[in-house]
């Protein structure tokens, strides 16, 4: 195998906030390993989601595009796509998986995939050879829930699919026993697997509500059911990198681990110092932790303070593997090896952000700048200098008004060639999202089915 095109493992955690990491600050959370990976690696603290919620970030991530340029932002009235809907990400997109599977890896998903729950819109059509995991959120199936009547719930949100590549295996799975099964998984995957190059994207339920983790993480937590599935996570990742060097190829594998947006900043999750949530564009919403480790070539114990996202992944593991981007298709993602690597002898190109929601620009960021203009449907005049002031407090709107402008104008090209919805500008180079005829649900409810757990017992608030 060439050591210069790694294995690649992508952990993508569902909305685990800034703060939650040890190595990030936390104080309640145990998490020696993921810390560990990180004195080992290099600690990003201006890495980015490309959007504050879970589908627009997941199929950005997997394109390298912003989540508006690939008409993934508004899912006919929705802001995240739900069970059963017509649209997902589009089959012509070019995707991590599809790029890694042309230069000979093997490819599998392992996890919550939220990209479209149609088969045209399914892991296997954009790339990865095998898919173990969820369809979508696990706040999707049947759960007790505060509105509603469970007849109404039932339509919109029938029992929660665990599938094997095109098809539903078992539903209702028990959610407290899945990160154990995903790491069974993951172990056979890489055993398989270890004397050709893969690509193993991994993408726990945790710490999306409502929380489930394994009774022993709960027993230890000391901050709760979320404390739990913290600790979850961080030993998912220990028995993942056991088994690497059990496999005799830890020093040949690229590790990342990451979120898709902020925490909701309830239930014990932490964003702090940053100011804001999931589902918001100001920073605790988008920017999240993410650590990069591969033995012996990322230098140890480095923190990064330039700007990155899960968006320069493709642009990235493109340029390990020697591969071009397409042409035909303008894609925003980054290379970042020059972050990575000592001797790298080319320049990073990313010293801005765009900040999108439900496919609205509401902010931008230029080198320590960020200037914001709107809040949902509220128009806002605020400008933040984020290297002095990470929790966005002191507005310098009226104090710097060439910034200001210059600011406003880089949004205004960045909308003419993305789009923003809520100025009505289409953008010139923005792509359709994928859609199909008589989509349909992937299960739907039996009340003489003998389900494992019919009903899950936490409500859609945790």
């Amino acid at each position: 195998m060439n050591a210069e095109k790694p294995n690649i493992v992508l952990i993508n955690c569902d909305d685990l906030g800034y703060g939650d990491l040890g190595c990030y600050g936390s104080s309640v959370n145990k998490t020696p390993n993921i810390d560990a990976l990180a004195k080992g690696g290099m600690l990003f603290t201006d890495f980015y989601a490309a959007s504050p919620v879970c589908s627009p970030s997941r199929g950005a991530l997997m394109t390298g595009c912003y989540p508006h340029r690939i008409g993934f932002e508004d899912f006919d009235g929705e802001i995240v796509l739900k069970p059963g809907q017509a649209v997902g990400l589009n089959p012509q997109e070019y995707t991590i998986p599809k790029m890694l599977k042309n230069v000979g890896y093997t490819t599998m998903i392992i996890g919550k995939w939220h990209c479209g729950d149609q088969k045209e819109f399914l892991p296997l059509n954009h790339g990865f050879d095998y898919f173990y995991g969820l369809p979508y959120s696990n706040d999707m199936g049947r759960q007790r829930r505060k509105w509603g009547t469970q007849e109404e719930l039932d339509k919109k949100y029938p029992p929660l699919p665990l599938m094997v590549d095109d098809e539903v295996i078992e539903e209702q799975p028990d959610q407290a026993a899945l990160i154990e099964r995903y790491v069974e998984q993951a172990v056979r995957f890489i055993r398989k697997n270890k004397d050709r190059r893969f690509f193993l994207y991994f993408a726990p339920l945790q710490v999306h509500l409502p929380l489930y983790a394994p009774q022993r993480f709960v027993d230890e937590s000391e901050n709760g059911d979320y404390g739990a599935c913290v600790a979850a996570v961080d030993w998912a990742l220990s028995v993942i990198m056991n088994e690497l060097k059990r496999q005799e190829i830890y020093e040949n594998t690229l590790v990342i681990f990451t979120s898709d947006n902020g925490s909701r900043a309830d239930h014990g999750a932490s964003n702090k110092p940053l100011r804001g949530i999931k589902g918001y564009t100001y920073e605790g919403g988008m920017r999240v932790p993410c650590i990069m480790h591969w033995k012996g070539k990322i230098k140890e114990g480095i923190r990064c303070e330039s700007i990155a996202s899960n968006i320069d992944f493709l642009a990235t593991f493109a340029s390990l593997c020697g591969q071009e981007l397409p042409e035909d298709k303008v894609i925003d993602s980054v290379d970042m090896t020059p972050l990575l690597f000592e001797d790298s002898n080319k320049e990073y190109e990313r010293n801005s952000m765009l900040y999108y929601f439900a496919g609205s620009l509401e902010a931008v960021r230029v080198n320590q700048w960020k200037l914001h203009f709107r809040k949902r449907d509220r128009v806002v005049n605020e400008l933040y200098n984020l290297k002095e002031d990470i929790g966005e407090s002191v507005n310098l709107y009226d104090s710097y008004p060439q910034i200001v402008n210059e600011l406003k104008e880089y949004a205004r090209k960045c909308a003419e060639d993305i789009g923003d919805k809520v100025n009505n500008i289409e953008g010139k180079n923005r792509r359709p999202i994928g859609r199909v005829k008589n989509a349909k649900m992937l299960t739907r409810y039996d009340p003489d089915y003998p389900y494992i757990i019919a009903l899950y017992d936490k409500d859609d608030d945790g």
